[in-house]
């Protein structure tokens, strides 16, 4: 049976960062991937927003580690000339019953450690964005996108030089906790196990399945996974936006958002649709639903103009009828005290702000993964 120091399931962005920071603790890193290539599900199907910080419960893992995460992912970017772009966000209120609640965003944002929001008035957003119609909103300018890819490229390329080894087409098949470390049964062209002193399981949508497939750890220690499948559709054209433009959140499942790409691009959505099992497709049955949620904020907004775009899936830990921002979907990354089983990190519900928070996370992981 093979030895391994230390293996990290799954290559999307988190992944690579815990990757990254445990080779460069000294630790002999092997990088599990179930698909041919590095972050080809959640982590290159989403927004690519730099969140600030602003809607976690304060206290909670994702307050703490978006905002330790943010700062050290625009860092990093800057040195290692990753394409990023901090370009504000404007959270808007369209009607006259959402004006009480934006003072509700900035005092959230101050305790969770974001201290840099303001309300704005209607002539000024008109300033800012003269596309968008609204009586107001609040400004967050440390929001901002990123390259999803050179990121995870450039997480990757230091993970490597400091000895980390990537290995595609290795599926996780089961495993059991033993007294001398965890075994895994790798898939893929040749079945093999291998014997682990540290797992850490960031295996995304597949984490809660991944664990379960574990012999040996603590009954109900591993949680219900919800995906939450969300479409974005494409603006043709020039986009007339510098900024991401929220509305004020109303029904959880049109959360018609403006996004941009580094290009430039416009794009709107996620939307939310609950699915029983990762499945991409994109349908268009809501495209009427999305016109009507954007030109609450853009009445401009040309007919034909949307392009289906993409479909992300996020894995989330609250019930489908859990309200947004809830203590019950915080990010979980549990080790022996949770599970039973030494040497283990499970990380589950790692959805938004999961990019952002990519470092942090890292450096949060490597502190419970130290060796024994």
């Amino acid at each position: 049976m093979h030895k391994i120091d230390c293996a990290v399931i799954g290559a999307g962005v988190v992944g690579l960062a815990i990757a990254r920071e445990l080779a460069l603790a000294g630790r002999e890193v092997v990088i599990l991937e179930a698909e041919p290539a590095f972050g080809t599900q959640t982590s290159s199907r989403n927004s690519e927003v730099i969140h600030a910080g602003i809607s976690y419960p304060a206290g909670s893992l994702k307050a703490r580690l978006c905002v330790q995460g943010r700062h050290a992912l625009y860092q990093y970017c800057a040195q290692r000339g990753i394409g990023h772009a901090r370009i504000g966000k404007l959270i808007v209120a369209t009607e006259g019953g959402d004006l009480a609640g934006l003072q509700g965003y900035v005092r959230r944002a101050r305790e969770a450690g974001v201290d840099d929001l303001r309300v704005i008035d209607q002539s000024e957003l008109a300033r800012l964005e003269p596309a968008v119609m609204g009586l107001g909103a609040v400004h967050s300018p440390s929001t901002g996108i990123v390259d999803s890819h050179g990121l995870m490229l450039a997480l990757l390329g230091d993970a490597e030089n400091a000895g980390a080894m990537l290995i595609a087409n290795s599926p996780v098949q089961g495993g059991a906790v033993m007294p001398d470390g965890i075994v895994l049964r790798l898939g893929g062209a040749q079945q093999t196990d291998v014997l682990c002193t540290t797992v850490v399981n960031s295996a995304g949508l597949g984490a809660a399945r991944v664990a379960a497939s574990l012999r040996g750890l603590t009954p109900g220690s591993v949680p219900r996974i919800h995906y939450a499948r969300g479409r974005y559709y494409t603006m043709s054209g020039a986009s007339p936006f510098r900024h991401l433009v929220y509305p004020v959140t109303r029904e959880a499942t049109m959360r018609v958002h403006v996004t941009l790409d580094l290009a430039g691009q416009c794009r709107f959505g996620p939307d939310l649709e609950w699915i029983d099992e990762v499945d991409y497709g994109f349908t268009d049955e809501r495209e009427a639903l999305f016109y009507a949620g954007i030109r609450r904020y853009y009445p401009g907004l040309p007919d034909g103009a949307l392009q289906p775009g993409y479909t992300g899936i996020r894995p989330r830990l609250a019930d489908p009828g859990a309200p947004l921002h809830s203590g019950a979907e915080d990010f979980r990354i549990e080790g022996v005290d949770r599970h039973g089983a030494r040497g283990l990190v499970n990380l589950f519900g790692i959805e938004s702000p999961g990019l952002t928070a990519a470092l942090a996370i890292g450096q949060y992981v490597r502190g419970m993964a130290a060796p024994v």
